[in-house]
């Protein structure tokens, strides 16, 4: 496991130890990150790890060039695991570190802090197996559209049996993609573009 490209290309992440974290394979995240380098990202963005275990992603942004990543878990053993991922990298002045309930609080925004450009959401496969609007992951994609800007792009790790639904508020899908047992759901914010239906 370890970073693909950019400014620390070839660093090797501390691996998890006894946690129940799936990090994600550095093929399928070389091929996620060739997508998202289709939308101009995730250079110059404000991004949120949500569910971040090791911190994998926010720091593959970080060393392509992201302004900024907000790493987000419940887990304290996975905190103290993820700083450290953090401390290796030296990117302790550009990364802030959250514990708490991403479903609760999805990826907070301070006072005058900018709202999110890009945002992963990769929740335990268990949790994420109800995708309808009122479930968990329904609610906190809702949540989500209050802390992103326009344009914003929501990725979202499930199990490739998941399905989720076309639209959570003005969060739309606009992309799948599956690699081996994962799948890969991107979502966009399209203010007024929520259905009249929902």
């Amino acid at each position: 496991m370890r970073i693909i490209a950019g400014s620390k290309r070839g660093m090797k992440l501390l691996p998890p130890k006894n946690m129940e974290t799936r990090p994600i394979t550095d093929r399928a995240k070389e091929a996620l990150f060739s997508v998202i380098f289709k939308y101009d990202m995730p250079a110059d963005c404000v991004v949120g790890d949500l569910f971040c275990g090791t911190g994998s992603m926010g720091l593959e942004c970080l060393s392509r060039g992201a302004k900024h990543a907000t790493f987000i878990d419940q887990s304290a053993q996975v905190i103290d695991l993820l700083e450290k991922n953090i401390s290796k990298a030296h990117f302790e002045a550009e990364s802030k570190v959250i514990r708490g309930n991403v479903f609760k609080i999805g990826a907070p925004v301070g006072f005058e802090e900018p709202k999110y450009d890009l945002v992963f959401v990769d929740p335990p496969y268990v949790m994420a197996r109800d995708t309808v609007q009122k479930s968990r992951l329904g609610r906190l994609l809702h949540l989500l559209c209050e802390q992103v800007r326009p344009g914003a792009i929501v990725i979202v790790r499930t199990h490739k049996r998941t399905q989720l639904e076309d639209q959570y508020g003005e969060l739309k899908v606009i992309d799948e993609r599956s690699w081996g047992s994962t799948s890969v759901t991107i979502l966009r914010y399209e203010p007024g573009e929520q259905d009249d239906d929902e």
